[in-house]
């Protein structure tokens, strides 16, 4: 099945190996439940169908911040609309299993990936959202201890036992059972994703089609490693938090964000927070006033038009914001404001890694 919903102004990319056409902007859903009532949601979820986007991104977990009396309302909101709207040709499907870490033990008895929690999961998911087939299934972070979610000093001997096999075993067999039609891999290192290319190589196993992790201005590490398998390995880059968790967006620096704000949501997001990141905002913020650029929309740009970059997921919690974020979409940075962008990542490297 070929998704149709094709828009003038919008722009599209190949998705990795798929032979998809994804819009180059992806909406992200993770308000959609907490910050978003679902009427709110399924205004967004139009508004995004009606300028050209295509895939919609989403998780078992959410919404965010993850708890158990709202756990699986954002795959429900999507469900409800699905349901009403019936447009599920029009576009392409993306969610998330969590794995095992204290943030997503209410979901499942045994949190992990293997033994028939990859099966429990899509079901349940399927159910939620009301539809008959996923079209990306991605692993939300790794069974293993490693660093992600701006963790450091994760020991990588820490008598995990390697159990990537049996997963994308199962995966497989959902995948000839049509319940899910590609995977992918979020929040991974280079070692876990080349890890599994290596293995659905030698297997014949369906290969990780993408890979989920943070990307922005303010935090720029997926550059080492990640991209080039990437572009070497035809992995479709799927950014998220292109914004830094809203702090791009400037609203923080103008004393407009409100209380309701992810920052301030999220305490937890420290890195976001930190001060070499708040001076490098400031930074950027400068930047675009110079250039006569909306802040948000030179952010987003930036991410979007990276080679190793398929489709970047934004989010919003009001249609203004999301129109501003999807206009990005038409904004290409010259070469005097990518040099300025990267002085001020030499003069402040990756604060929010």
């Amino acid at each position: 099945m070929d998704i149709k919903n094709f828009n003038a102004t919008m722009r599209y990319n190949a998705f990795g190996t798929t032979g998809w056409q994804v819009s180059k902007i992806a909406l992200g859903t993770m308000t959609f439940g907490q910050q978003n009532t679902e009427q709110e949601g399924h205004r967004q979820l139009d508004f995004a169908l009606e300028r050209g986007i295509n895939i919609i991104d989403t998780a078992e977990m959410y919404s965010i911040p993850p708890r158990a009396e709202t756990q699986g309302s954002t795959e429900r909101i999507i469900g409800t609309w699905n349901r009403a709207r019936k447009r599920r040709q029009d576009f392409y499907l993306a969610t998330k299993i969590a794995g095992p870490g204290g943030m997503a033990d209410h979901i499942r008895p045994d949190m992990g990936y293997a033994g028939g929690q990859l099966r429990s999961a899509v079901n349940r998911s399927l159910e939620r959202l009301q539809t008959d087939y996923i079209d990306l299934y991605q692993l939300h972070w790794p069974e293993r201890q490693a660093n992600f979610f701006g963790t450091r000093g994760v020991s990588a001997l820490d008598g995990w036992e390697d159990n990537f096999l049996t997963v994308m075993q199962d995966l497989q067999a959902l995948q000839r059972e049509g319940l899910i039609r590609e995977w992918g891999m979020s929040n991974e290192t280079a070692w876990g994703l080349m890890r599994a290319l290596h293995l659905a190589e030698v297997n014949d196993l369906p290969r990780p089609v993408s890979i989920q992790n943070p990307y922005s201005l303010l935090a720029r590490g997926f550059e080492v490693g990640l991209a080039e398998v990437c572009l070497r390995e035809n992995v479709a880059g799927f950014p998220y938090s292109p914004l830094a968790m809203g702090r791009l967006s400037g609203k923080y620096l103008r004393g407009e964000a409100d209380p309701s704000s992810r920052l301030n949501q999220f305490t937890h997001y420290t890195r976001y927070n930190s001060e070499n990141s708040l001076a490098a905002t400031q930074a950027y913020a400068a930047i675009a006033e110079k250039h006569g650029l909306n802040m948000s929309q030179m952010a987003l740009a930036f991410v979007t038009d990276r080679a190793f970059t398929a489709s970047t997921i934004i989010g919003a919690t009001n249609l203004e914001q999301l129109t501003v974020n999807i206009h990005s979409i038409s904004l290409y940075l010259n070469e005097e404001v990518l040099k300025d962008l990267e002085e001020v990542q030499n003069r402040f490297p990756n604060p929010a890694v």
